[in-house]
């Protein structure tokens, strides 16, 4: 185990060059093209998957949201993949970092409030105003609705770093107190390694809800907007 309990965030480097780039490109690189007029069973599980997930998140959808399926499922993949790679000993998970989960969350979100504001002007406007509000509170209602929307990015960002990085953290911590009391308890040790294992089998299961939560709220951001 890293004796530093934050060493698995930094972002690696080779011969003073950041690799982060080469890490953010290699999930890609695990999803094979179907080349073969008949698939092989990783292929035909793969599409499944895909199609499965594609029809769940698109049900709500019209034909203009439809669009952005490939752009969703792109997502989801990319994040799902690169969160289940990071559990890996030493790797690194890059939706650790805040900077780059805003640097998804900001255009996705950017580009459903324009498709909003382009295709449905008088509707998203409308979202800043409930009916029927009393007009003291008309000022008040816009800055809080206006505040809320442009919060939406940084929850998206902030909910996938807090919850990759406090799994990663508790994976490091009950490792290292499993180590620890090898030499102390060898019974505790064994309960403590059964924990760890129970957290792992958690983590991976957490590694793919958020990336499906992320997405599923780009899609639902879409969604209001379309």
């Amino acid at each position: 185990m890293n004796e530093n309990l934050f060493a698995s965030f930094i972002a690696p480097t080779m011969m003073g060059l950041p690799i982060v780039t080469l890490i953010i490109m290699f999930p890609s690189l695990l999803f094979p093209t179907p080349k073969r007029l008949i698939n092989n069973r990783t292929i035909s599980i793969q599409q499944w998957l895909i199609q499965l997930t594609s029809k769940q998140m698109m049900a709500i959808h019209n034909q203009k949201g439809q669009t952005w399926s490939l752009m969703l499922m792109s997502l989801i993949m990319f994040i799902g993949s690169t969160n289940i790679l990071g559990l890996l000993p030493h790797s690194f998970t890059p939706t650790t970092q805040l900077s780059m989960n805003l640097g998804m969350a900001i255009p996705l979100w950017s580009a459903t409030v324009f498709t909003g504001f382009r295709h449905k002007t008088k509707t998203s406007l409308a979202h800043f105003l409930p009916q029927g509000t009393p007009a003291p509170l008309i000022p008040m209602l816009v800055i809080i609705e206006t505040i809320s929307l442009f919060i939406q990015p940084v929850a998206l960002a902030v909910r996938l770093t807090a919850n990759i990085t406090a799994g990663h953290l508790l994976i490091h911590l009950i490792g290292g107190a499993t180590l620890a009391l090898l030499n102390i308890s060898t019974m505790t040790a064994f309960i403590t390694l059964t924990i760890l294992i129970l957290l792992t089998i958690l983590e991976f299961a957490v590694a793919l809800i958020q990336a499906y939560v992320f997405t599923l709220l780009v899609s639902l951001y879409l969604h209001d907007n379309t």
